[in-house]
């Protein structure tokens, strides 16, 4: 498939499979296997299954050239969820590209709590899902919740059409989408917002990762995902600090609930913060890493 190899004179799926996991494994892919599947399964509008079942046929030119661009961006340590556009996250495929965060399964923790910490308002939640993006966690609120009314709110254009593009192929049309920073965009009322509208549900997975530690990062979440979604400041905490203060204003009291992602380490920082915003029931939940993934509490002040 690569100019200057000695390249059998058929190639089959299970001889492109096999060439592919190695190349990528060579470039140092975390999972050559895995990914190479997906490629030519998406190169030839076929699924993982049918490239077991037919190991043996031949392809085309046609065929090698649809899998040689998509295995170029690979290379590149561009996302597969970005090759592929669509990443699966609380079992429902959510279209992505480079406008948005890609969804992470460590992100389920925090629509697990939002939904347990607000089983008593379950038939008439109000939610606000600050940092929307693909609109992964609104989206999921709403349809885990259909008679609730969910606002998204972010910083991009962007991000926002594509959240809205997710919202209707997937159903969730109690979701409404603000432009703006934080909670400054529900300045621009809409259908189902009143000028004084609390909330029983903030969540918002903001940027968390410390300035200094982006270089750090893999590749693939550097060179591609938007830094805008990444950059925490300092400490990683700026946009946190903001979320947490702000929130009472914005939630039903006593009794609102307040989400929150963190990073790695960041958990503790958080707690405080959550009890100086007047938060009870402070908790802290892992994620399937066992990292201490999600923040959450009760407003207590009346």
């Amino acid at each position: 498939m690569s100019s200057g190899a000695l390249e059998p004179r058929v190639w089959t799926i299970e001889t492109v499979l096999r060439w592919t996991t190695d190349d990528l494994r060579a470039r140092g892919i975390d999972s050559p296997r895995l990914d190479a599947e997906l490629l030519l399964a998406r190169a030839l509008a076929t699924t993982r299954i049918q490239l077991i079942v037919e190991a043996k046929r031949t392809l085309d030119s046609r065929e090698l050239g649809s899998l040689r661009e998509l295995v170029k961006r690979r290379r590149a340590r561009e996302p597969m969820a970005y090759i592929l556009g669509e990443r699966e996250f609380y079992g429902r495929p959510f279209r992505v590209d480079r406008r948005v965060l890609i969804p992470r399964p460590d992100t389920e923790a925090l629509v697990d709590v939002a939904l347990e910490r607000t089983r008593a308002v379950s038939m008439c939640m109000r939610a606000l899902d600050l940092c929307t993006g693909s609109g992964c966690v609104a989206i999921t609120l709403a349809r885990e919740r259909p008679t609730s009314f969910v606002v998204g709110t972010d910083t991009s254009m962007g991000a926002l059409v594509l959240a809205r593009e997710n919202a209707l192929r997937l159903g969730a049309y109690n979701v409404a989408l603000r432009l703006g920073d934080l909670f400054v965009a529900l300045e621009s009322r809409g259908p189902g917002l009143k000028p004084a509208c609390r909330f029983d549900l903030v969540t918002a997975n903001p940027p968390y990762v410390p300035a200094s530690e982006i270089a750090l990062l893999e590749p693939d979440v550097r060179d591609f995902e938007p830094r805008v979604a990444l950059d925490g400041g300092d400490d990683g905490l700026a946009s946190v600090r903001r979320v947490v203060a702000d929130a009472p204003a914005h939630l039903v009291s006593p009794g609102g609930v307040l989400a929150v992602e963190v990073g790695a380490g960041e958990a503790g920082a958080v707690v405080r913060l959550f009890e100086q915003a007047g938060f009870r029931d402070v908790e802290v939940r892992r994620d399937y890493g066992r990292i201490e993934r999600v923040v959450s509490g009760m407003l207590q002040r009346p």
